[in-house]
C-alpha cells in the first residue's frame, strides 16, 4: 500500500475520531465540508454525461438540511419534499428547458449526498444535549481515566458510541475486504467494480460482524450476541452496497476516481462511499429497534 495512502488515512481517522467525540456543531461542520466537496465530485459525473443538474441550489439546500439536522432532528424529513420542490422549481425557469436526466441527477444528488450522509448528524446528535459540556454543543471528557471507566457504561453520549462502533465496523470491513481481496481473492463479486472479489466482500462483512459484537458486549447493549450481529450484518452489507453504487456512477461517467483530492484515495466519494448507506439504516436500528430490545 503507497505511503500517501496510509497517511491519508490516519490523518482521516484521526479527523474523523475527534469529531465524532466532539459531536455538537463540530461534527456538523466537518460532514458540511465533507457533503460540499462529495457534490462537487458528483456533479462533475453528471456532467461527465452531458447532464445539467441545479448543482448550485442542490448544495445550498443540502447544507440548510445539515444546519436543521443539527437544530432539531425531527425537522430534517420535512426539508427533502421542499429542497426537491425548490430544486424543480430552479430547473423549471431555466433559459433551456431541463430534461429529465437534470431533474433526476439533481434529486439523486440531494438524496444520495445530501440526505442519506445528513443521518451521521443526527445519529451523533442523539444524547448531545444532555452530555454538552463544551460551547455548541460538544463534549470533551473532563479526564480520559474517567473517559474510559464510563465507556461501557451509559455515562456517554449514546450518538457517541453508536457512531463510534459504526465507524468501527465500516474499517474493519473495508480493511478485511481489501486485505483479502488482493491475496486471496479469486471469485469476481461484480462487473461493476472488476477488482472486488466474493472472498474479500465475505471476509468484510464477517470482520464487521466480529466487531460489532465485541462492541455490543462492551456497551452492554441489550442481548448483545444478537444485537452485535444483526448491527454488523447491517453495516457489512450496507458499506459495500454503498462502495459498488459509487463504482457504478463512476463507470457510467467514464471515469476511474470521483477526484483527486485525497492522496492515494482518490476523491471524497471514493473515500466516503462506505458510509453513505450505512447512517440511516444504524440510526433507524438504534432509535426503533433497541428500544424494542
Amino acid at each position: 500500500m503507497p505511503w500517501s495512502r496510509i497517511i491519508s488515512g490516519i490523518v482521516a481517522i484521526a479527523l474523523a475520531l475527534s469529531a465524532t467525540l466532539l459531536g455538537g456543531w463540530y461534527f456538523t461542520i466537518i460532514f458540511a465540508v465533507i457533503i460540499f466537496l462529495g457534490q462537487q465530485e458528483y456533479f462533475n459525473l453528471v456532467r461527465a454525461r452531458g447532464i445539467a443538474p441545479a448543482a448550485k441550489t442542490t448544495m445550498a439546500v443540502s447544507q440548510v438540511l445539515l444546519v436543521i439536522c443539527t437544530l432539531d432532528g425531527s425537522l430534517a424529513d420535512a426539508v427533502m419534499p421542499i429542497a426537491g420542490t425548490l430544486i424543480c422549481f430552479y430547473l423549471l425557469f431555466q433559459p433551456k428547458f431541463a430534461t429529465i436526466a437534470d431533474v433526476s441527477a439533481s434529486i439523486m444528488g440531494l438524496f444520495y449526498v445530501g440526505y442519506l450522509p445528513s443521518y451521521w448528524v443526527r445519529l451523533r446528535a442523539i444524547d448531545t444535549a444532555a452530555f454538552s459540556n463544551l460551547p455548541f454543543g460538544g463534549y470533551w471528557p473532563t479526564t480520559w481515566t474517567d473517559f474510559w471507566e464510563k465507556a461501557n457504561s451509559a455515562s456517554l453520549p449514546q450518538g457517541f458510541t453508536a457512531t463510534l462502533l459504526t465507524f468501527l465496523c465500516i474499517w474493519a470491513a473495508d480493511i478485511g475486504a481489501y486485505t483479502i481481496g488482493k491475496f486471496f481473492g479469486k471469485t469476481r463479486l461484480s462487473d461493476i467494480s472488476p477488482k472486488k472479489t466474493v472472498e474479500g466482500a465475505v471476509f468484510g462483512i464477517t470482520s464487521s460482524v466480529a466487531v460489532a459484537i465485541a462492541g455490543a458486549y462492551y456497551l452492554h447493549l441489550p442481548r448483545s450476541p444478537f444485537t452485535g450481529l444483526a448491527l454488523g450484518l447491517l453495516i457489512g452489507i450496507a458499506s459495500l452496497l454503498g462502495d459498488l453504487t459509487e463504482s457504478m456512477l463512476k463507470r457510467d461517467a467514464g471515469v476511474k476516481d470521483s477526484g483527486q483530492l485525497i492522496p492515494g484515495h482518490g476523491g471524497i466519494l471514493d473515500r466516503t462511499d462506505s458510509y453513505i448507506f450505512t447512517a440511516p439504516l444504524v440510526y433507524y436500528f438504534v432509535t426503533l429497534l433497541l428500544p424494542l430490545l
